[in-house]
């Protein structure tokens, strides 16, 4: 059964869905987008996502053409059309990408192009990972400055992180690449965040060089919570090595140990007890055991 996306105005499968090859989005990565999954079927912080779309969309002066309730109301509506597809312990990522629209110049370009996907989430790329722990490695592609594009904004124009992600792969094919910035400080993966445990503490990049991501407000509200201190400073390669623990989040896997960073093992067991703490916990918040679900899709096979 083929998958059912939105694209402006029809619910067509996704076989069918297609795209204008002068969309500003091929031409100048002149598009924006954010992503979510479900858990139960059910999407995780729906609203808070859709305003961080709609900040970003304000950003980059592109109007939709709709109010964020009807692009909320079309993101429920795919989902609801897609749940045939969803099997026994299966989740969806879902996703809205909307583009300026054709056009030479962004400022008469239009109308927009909104698209609505929902998709299996493909546990078997990271489930080993919650108990091996994941192999991070530092390219020498770096970070966008902020001086040039806000981190804040999450918008499609990423080939920094794709160069990034090919370094890490030659390295290890299974690496997940982790960019520092031009100052030689730890920044972000591609579409995860990134921290270490110190001391008890929750230690992660300041805000100015990363995405401000929802699973990273996430493991905060957590860790407040848990009674585990969380801070936000400047982190170097030094402090990853010497750290007691390490772990990615974002929207799929919600928190994946690290247990190795360029080749060198981390001192301590992975997973480590507040990786073990946060993922018990997100998993309480949406009532579904996040590692035993990805786990079954690699077991049962």
């Amino acid at each position: 059964m083929d998958n059912i996306v939105y694209l402006n105005g029809e619910y067509i499968p996704s076989k069918d869905a297609k795209v204008s090859v002068f969309d500003r989005a091929l031409r100048m990565a002149d598009a924006v987008f954010d992503t979510e999954r479900t858990f139960a079927g059910k999407i995780f912080k729906l609203e808070t996502h859709i305003e961080r779309l709609s900040r970003s969309l304000r950003m980059v002066r592109i109007d939709p053409g709709m109010t964020m309730n009807q692009l909320k109301d079309i993101t429920l509506e795919t989902l609801a059309r897609n749940e045939a597809l969803r099997g026994p312990n299966d989740d969806f990522w879902i996703t809205q990408r909307i583009t300026r629209g054709v056009g030479l110049s962004p400022i008469t370009a239009g109308p927009p192009t909104v698209i609505v996907e929902v998709y299996p989430l493909e546990f078997e790329a990271y489930a080993s990972f919650y108990e091996t722990g994941a192999h991070v490695v530092t390219p020498s592609t770096r970070a966008s400055s902020p001086d040039i594009v806000d981190p804040k904004i999450k918008h499609i124009s990423r080939l920094n992180m794709v160069l990034a992600d090919i370094e890490a792969k030659q390295v290890d094919p299974t690496a997940y690449m982790l960019l520092l910035d031009s100052d030689g400080n730890i920044a972000e993966g591609t579409g995860s965040n990134f921290f270490i445990v110190s001391d008890g503490v929750i230690r992660t990049p300041r805000a100015r060089n990363v995405l401000e991501g929802i699973s990273r407000e996430t493991v905060r509200e957590l860790a407040s919570q848990l009674g585990i201190e969380y801070v936000e400073e400047d982190l170097q390669q030094y402090h990853l090595y010497n750290a007691d623990e390490a772990f990615l989040s974002t929207t799929s896997y919600c928190v994946l140990p690290v247990s190795k960073v360029n080749g060198q093992l981390l001192k301590n067991d992975t997973p480590g007890p507040v990786s073990k703490r946060l993922l018990s916990a997100w998993s309480e918040l949406v009532g579904v055991d996040i590692v035993g679900q990805a786990l079954s899709h690699i077991r049962d096979n």
